[in-house]
């Protein structure tokens, strides 16, 4: 208990000489280790006099790419749709099981709310006037080249808005994936269907 209160006196006292012996509060303290508050170098928003436009920041070169940014040299117009679709390739595989099921994932978290859960444009906006898409078991659908579905998933199409900046780059393509098994699946069972009604 002494020693509390012998810490609390002490503590008070040295308050009462920092308040007895502190200048003017509206000056700035001593420095002691300037490097530390004036950088060597220019700060981003600082004047250089080594530039003409006297400002540190400088705009990027023409043609400058972000560190780990991939340009998509294609534009959100039918005719480069059509050009990706005969230039880009799916770097993934169907037979690549953790990217059929990562594209299951981004399928269901971004586009199942729209086109369902199978694909057939029955997502649950569509019963709450919501636009309902078409289906992505249609032939139309089924004969889309990947680069064009993976086209459309990044810049949109009609009432469907892109998702560049939601989904990744290779989860788009891991989602094109997806949307091809639910075809493949469609199809598969069309055709068993059709073996099962012919005449012997």
């Amino acid at each position: 208990m002494r020693l509390n209160v012998f810490l609390l006196i002490l503590l008070a006292g040295a308050v009462a000489v920092n308040y007895g012996i502190r200048r003017d509060p509206s000056q700035p303290n001593d420095e002691w280790l300037p490097e530390m508050v004036h950088a060597v170098s220019y700060e981003s928003f600082s004047r250089n006099p080594n530039f003409r436009d006297g400002k540190t920041l400088q705009t990027p070169p023409p043609g400058t790419i972000a560190r780990g940014f991939s340009p998509f040299p294609y534009q959100a117009n039918t005719d480069d749709a059509l050009r990706a679709g005969l230039e880009l390739k799916n770097p993934f595989r169907a037979q690549d099981a953790h990217a059929v099921e990562r594209g299951a994932l981004v399928f269901t978290t971004f586009c199942a709310i729209c086109h369902g859960a199978g694909g057939k444009g029955d997502g649950s906006v569509t019963l709450r006037g919501y636009p309902p898409p078409t289906s992505l078991l249609a032939d139309k659908a089924v004969h889309l080249l990947d680069g064009q579905v993976f086209h459309i998933i990044t810049y949109g199409q009609k009432n469907m808005p892109g998702y560049a900046s939601q989904v990744s780059r290779e989860d788009r393509w891991k989602a094109v994936l997806h949307v091809r098994t639910l075809q493949q699946t469609v199809s598969s069972a069309i055709g068993t269907r059709n073996q099962e009604t012919k005449l012997p």
